[in-house]
């Protein structure tokens, strides 16, 4: 697979910017994204990452996970906690197969959340899918860094060689569509489901995130996207042409 991307959301911890830099730099990674981080780097975060503050100093700050993830087509969020989300769930044992199914030239990004809360359900649902990772039910939690790792190490141990060519996915006849497309592409069909009043009963936020989580629950090449977009707009121009 080509090289992951490490995303950390509002880490509250200096020292966790640190020991996660040391970690991806241990995995070959030259950056990390942050979404709105409450700490920047001091001291004690350039002490931990210990050799790693080329890692550390190309930090990437962004707003929101949205612009974090835009250009990713794969986007894989992490969990000890069974039932924090409706998106689909790997152990990971299957992570493996989970990228396999979507071709070795995907793009991916692991997003861990903050080191009390967790992801929030809005930032769960922009998932393809959420890794659980295997810890003990009694104590599920574990630190931000040593989460970083365990996940880097499962894609660092990925066979190398895939074996029968059935077993891997053919790449697609058309490109992965990164993330920020797909996101466009939901707000597009935001305004037809508007349009034909799907939100009249109200909870449209609740339906909004439903609906995220149904289309980006898998990768969708940019035809697809393409697609999707185009019975949008059908929508909104037919009601139009009968107004």
């Amino acid at each position: 697979m080509s090289t992951p991307a490490v995303v950390l959301v509002r880490p509250q911890k200096a020292s966790n910017l640190g020991s996660v830099a040391r970690v991806a730099r241990n995995f070959g990674l030259r950056g990390l994204s942050v979404v709105d981080p409450g700490v920047i780097p001091d001291e004690e975060s350039s002490r931990l990452a210990a050799g790693a503050d080329d890692v550390l100093g190309a930090i990437r700050r962004f707003e929101s996970l949205e612009e974090a993830v835009a250009e990713y087509p794969v986007v894989v969020t992490t969990s000890s906690l069974r039932g924090r989300a409706r998106v689909r769930t790997l152990e990971l044992w299957e992570l493996d197969g989970f990228l396999a199914s979507v071709g070795d030239g995907a793009a991916t990004a692991f997003v861990f959340g903050p080191e009390r809360s967790g992801l929030t359900e809005d930032e769960l649902a922009r998932a393809s899918a959420c890794l659980r990772l295997p810890t003990a039910p009694d104590f599920p939690t574990m630190n931000l860094s040593h989460a970083v790792a365990v996940v880097l190490a499962a894609t660092r141990t990925l066979p190398v060689d895939p074996g029968p060519k059935a077993s891997r996915a053919e790449p697609p006849g058309e490109p992965w569509a990164p993330a920020g497309e797909i996101e466009a592409a939901i707000a597009h069909w935001d305004q037809a489901l508007a349009a034909i009043d799907f939100y009249d009963t109200g909870h449209r936020e609740r339906s909004l995130r439903d609906w995220r989580r149904l289309v980006a629950g898998r990768p969708l090449t940019q035809r697809e996207v393409a697609i999707l977009r185009g019975v949008a707009n059908r929508i909104l121009v037919s009601l139009r042409r009968g107004r």
